[in-house]
């Protein structure tokens, strides 16, 4: 395949060239219509009780969304705003699309004990299209901002979807505004030329737009989270990046023993190519995992990102080298090392250090990993609400004056028990003796529906509480929760059910694409041990600051008691797939030296002295294009950023500079043993380095 790869773009370099230029403009153009179909509805899970009572209440009353809007900052008593607020109330009940708007000078709890807040609900009507739905939010928000106040806030319901797809369209802009240019000196500084350091972004640009489109088309058939934007985006300029720096660091290394171009390229592609067609395949089955997983958001981030890693691959072993053909006569070789001094000598003097005191290493860094990951036990995951989202935008405006002026608990989303047809009158009093204040309404066909609003937070732990004890005193009726809480525990059951499953599947991935690298059977299971031990650590500190609290003000954020639920399984699968990628990085450079020289220490240093530099340059550029995203303020991108960030930082420099070289000394040449059967499979059906001059031969040198 990366014959044909290197053929392709060699020979028709013009033409991929145009294929990927159409390729952006329809990621740029088409794709960012992704932006507009965002859903901020992530813990439903397809067949559990939650999602089956949310169905079977829409189908038997179907009722509207509803926003919320807030008058603050004044008392509310002031003739001139009640009448002001009244005419708007009148205005909003005549929005094509709006059901009720009580007037809440009239209904009790709407004005807070201070008189200086209102609360201002809207329901729309039930079965509108997601169009007329839209036109109505935007009337009704529009005319209650219209009130003079000091401070008007409307969000809530659908209208809290479309402004986090708005705040995730500005975060991606600004994140790129910020991550680009300094990406691009970061490259200068490696490569010491403009032109080779504009190269990668070309590629990462590509992510970029292989993001938005893959995001688009995975919208036509499912609902896409509004984090999917600033994750996919993220992981595809990093992978571009990184995948783009690894062929230009061996294009450079091949100018030095040739002056033909595309012999250079082809060289590039059998070498560095094989190592960038294993790290793709190895993210992308790292993310295979979220497949597992029944949640509609799982596996549609898990299917999207994998998409956006495969096209930074593609990227990396078409577009590239395309260019490289075209441009790549005026980017100077590698520098030659000065006689007597070895190359990446600082690589190689930490592997011989490493090397040497493989004991101690091991000694001092599993500890502190292990310590790091102290929190990991106690984490805990919710819903979360607009805490989470930065003190400018509305629907946090909303919530902070609502918890200013407003008795605890209000506006929180209560437990909804649906007891259907057959429910006895005693167990429904038994549940409604769980929450005082419980409602009840009747349902077509002799169900009802009983509200109990839970105390804290609509997802704390005494709503989930509430959640099970409904769910112990039902007994055997027909009673069904549902509601934010209730899609929380069934969440938390999915996760713990299916977890188990989803690392089996990953690892059995894992250790045979590994297998298939190396021809090791060790290798791969030492790497999956030493990079659970930084993602363990990088996850640690994660809880640690955005749970516990601890520093997570320097961030701009604040504990909020656990994590987002989208936080942990998309730190776990995507930095574990970059794992991996570094990890390739590496072996391949030992693998090759050990197959010119035979000695298996000294692969160990030559390798990652070769390997080093490029790995620490990949890490430091991914850290900053996971940094720029975390300026966007949102906590939940906020804890996977961090995550990302550290989970790289942590496996580029204490585990690949250091764990790595120590446990390969410690298992010497038996790191590279597989037992018979599979040594001769692996020499069979093996993956072995193409030969660049069998390429060169029916290649004409003019191209």
């Amino acid at each position: 395949m990366l014959t044909a790869l290197a053929r392709t773009a060699t020979r028709r370099p013009l033409t991929v060239m145009l294929l990927w230029g159409l390729f952006l403009l329809l990621g740029f153009g088409l794709g960012t219509g992704v932006f507009a179909r965002l859903s901020d509805n992530v813990p439903e899970v397809p067949g559990t009780e939650s999602e089956s009572a949310a169905r079977y209440l829409e189908e038997m009353d179907p009722a509207g969304s509803s926003v919320t809007g807030v008058v603050a900052g004044t008392p509310v008593a002031d003739a001139g705003l009640r009448a002001e607020v009244e005419r708007a109330v009148a205005d909003v009940r005549e929005v094509a699309g709006v059901a009720a708007v009580p007037d809440p000078y009239a209904t009790p709890g709407m004005i807070a004990e201070d008189g200086h807040a209102l609360i201002v609900p809207v329901t729309l009507e039930g079965g509108l299209d997601d169009d007329a739905e839209e036109r109505t939010l935007d009337a009704a928000a529009e005319r209650i901002r219209e009130i003079d106040a000091p401070d008007v806030h409307v969000s809530g319901g659908p209208l809290l979807g479309l402004q986090m797809g708005e705040r995730a369209q500005q975060d991606v802009k600004n994140a790129e505004l910020i991550s680009l240019p300094v990406v691009l000196a970061l490259l200068l500084v490696v490569f010491g030329g403009l032109r080779s350091a504009l190269l990668p972004l070309v590629v990462a640009v590509s992510g970029i737009a292989g993001a938005f489109l893959a995001l688009f088309l995975f919208s036509e058939v499912t609902d896409i989270s509004v984090y999917a934007i600033q994750v996919t985006t993220m992981l595809g300029l990093g992978l571009a990046v990184d995948y783009a720096l690894l062929m230009l660091v061996r294009f450079r290394e091949e100018r030095r023993t040739t002056e033909d171009v595309v012999e250079a390229v082809h060289r590039t592609v059998a070498a560095a190519g094989r190592t960038v067609l294993f790290s793709g395949l190895t993210v992308a089955v790292s993310l295979t995992g979220l497949l597992v997983f029944p949640s509609v958001f799982l596996r549609s981030m898990g299917l999207a990102v994998a998409a956006v890693v495969v096209i930074d691959m593609l990227a990396a072993l078409t577009l590239l080298p395309a260019l490289l053909v075209r441009f790549g006569g005026r980017i100077p070789p590698a520098k030659t090392p000065r006689n007597g001094e070895e190359e990446g000598r600082f690589f190689a003097r930490v592997a011989r250090f490493a090397a040497r005191r493989k004991v101690a290493v091991l000694a001092v860094t599993v500890p502190v990993l292990l310590v790091l990951a102290l929190p990991v036990p106690g984490m805990r995951i919710a819903v979360g609400d607009a805490r989470q989202l930065p003190a400018d935008s509305e629907a946090r405006q909303l919530q902070d004056t609502v918890a200013a002026h407003f008795p605890p608990g209000t506006g929180v989303s209560p437990v909804v028990v649906v007891a259907r047809p057959g429910t006895d009158d005693a167990t429904a009093d038994r549940i409604r003796a769980l929450g005082p204040g419980a409602t009840t309404r009747e349902l077509p066909g002799g169900g009802a529906v009983i509200e109990i609003r839970p105390p804290g937070e609509a997802d704390g732990a005494e709503a989930t509480a509430l959640v099970e004890r409904v769910r112990e005193v039902r007994g055997d009726a027909p009673v069904e929760v549902t509601g934010t809480a209730a899609r929380l525990v069934d969440f938390r059951e999915m996760l713990a059910e299916r977890a188990p499953w989803a690392a089996l599947t990953v690892l059995a991935g894992i250790v045979v694409l590994l297998f298939a690298f190396t021809g090791s059977v060790l290798l791969p299971l030492r790497t999956v041990v030493t990079t659970l031990l930084s993602l363990a650590a990088a996850l640690g500190v994660v809880v640690w600051v955005f749970q516990d609290g601890h520093l997570a003000g320097l961030l701009g954020a604040e504990g909020l008691g656990a994590l987002s639920l989208t936080a942990p399984p998309l730190i776990v699968a995507i930095a574990f797939g970059l794992a991996m990628d570094y990890e390739l990085f590496i072996l391949a450079r030992m693998r090759e030296a050990r197959m010119r020289s035979g000695d298996d220490q000294e692969a160990v240093v030559t390798g990652l002295s070769r390997s080093g530099r490029v790995v620490t340059c990949a890490a430091l550029l991914l850290a900053v294009v996971f940094a720029a995203f975390m300026t966007g303020g949102f906590s939940p991108i906020l804890q996977i950023g961090l995550g990302l960030t550290l989970a790289v930082l942590i496996d580029a420099t204490v585990v690949r500079m250091l764990l790595v070289p120590a446990t390969m000394a410690l298992l010497g040449r038996h790191a590279w043993w597989a037992p018979r059967p599979l040594r001769r499979a692996h020499e069979r059906f093996g993956v072995r380095e193409e030969q660049p001059g069998l390429l060169r031969e029916r290649v004409p040198s003019g191209v």
